[in-house]
């Protein structure tokens, strides 16, 4: 599915300029603090997607 690619992309993407801008600020810096807000964010859509999409394959058939 295409959309899920696309979240798989900004889901690496984020998590490489967490750890990017991690090198350069630290772990305190309000810049790594947003970045992994950001992350955050990502991660519970792909794991929304991911819940409703394994509740339709699991539910009984009518």
């Amino acid at each position: 599915m295409k959309t899920d690619e696309t979240l798989n992309q900004q889901l690496e993407d984020a998590r490489q300029r967490l750890h990017d801008l991690y090198d350069q600020y630290g772990f305190g810096h309000s810049y790594v603090l947003e970045q992994s807000m950001f992350l955050d964010e990502l991660i519970n859509q792909h794991n929304r997607i991911f819940h409703t999409s394994l509740c339709k394959t699991n539910s009984p058939s009518e």
